[in-house]
Order: C-alpha cells, then structure tokens, then sequence
C-alpha cells in the first residue's frame, strides 16, 4: 500500500486535487496560447491596475509596435477575452481599451512569473528590496 500512496504523490504534481502532469501542461500550454505574440505581455502590463487606455495612447505607450500588428494583438486579445473594447459613438471615434475580469486575473499570476524570472537569472527582486513603508488599509 505504502509503494502505491508514494505513486499517487509522484502523479499528483498541483496543489490543486486531480490535476495530473498531462492536464497541467495541456492547461498551461492554452493559457500561453492566448499570451503568445510578440506584444501581448506588454500591452497586458500597459492595462493592469484598472487602466483604461485609448488606441493611441497604446500606440504612444509601446512605439515599437506598428499600428497593424497593435490592432492584430489587441483584436486576438479580445477575442479570448482577456481585454474589453469599448467604441463610444462620438466623431472622431473613441475607443477604449482595459482588461475584463479574465485578464485582471491574470496580474498575480504574470508578476509571479516575472518574479521566478528574476530569480532565474540571479536578479533583484522586490523581495530583496529593503520593505515598503506599511500602509493604512482602513
């Protein structure tokens, strides 16, 4: 019994119950389907923290990017749901960019891997960095 419990921990690699290696890679391999593209990440980054940017403030945000593979990135985007698109009936037109639910989850999960990068290459953390001052949460 005790070689099949030691097999059991060797096939349970979450934390979380049922999840075997085989459904935790295909998991991952569907969220990093939705992040990859050259510019994803950054325009992810541009829009946390409850933002709300304009197509040009983007464009002005993130200069390298050309206006056609901006649009492509940000229609892909939305099309999995990560970002909302508002277009406000006004001329010239207004649109609005800023992360639904789906992509606000996506914060703490992004910083902790910008922070295992980090560590990876040997780089400071904000876990290194001398600690921020308390603030008043009431």
């Amino acid at each position: 019994m005790e070689q099949t419990d030691e097999h059991a921990a060797r096939a349970q690699k979450s934390v979380y119950p049922g999840i075997t290696p085989e459904i935790a890679a295909t998991g991952v391999k569907a969220a990093l389907k939705v992040l990859e593209g050259r510019w994803k990440l950054t325009i992810l980054f541009e829009l946390f923290g409850g933002r709300t940017l304009r197509f040009g403030e983007l464009e002005r945000a993130i200069p390298e990017v050309t206006q056609k593979m901006l649009i492509q990135q940000l229609r892909s985007l939305e099309r999995d749901g990560v970002i909302a698109r508002v277009v406000h009936a006004e001329v010239p037109p207004k649109v609005e960019y800023s992360l639904t639910a789906a992509g606000e989850e996506l914060c703490p999960a992004l910083d902790e891997l910008l922070f295992w990068a980090q560590r990876w290459k040997g780089e400071p953390t904000s876990a290194d960095s001398p600690a921020l001052p308390a603030q008043d949460e009431t």
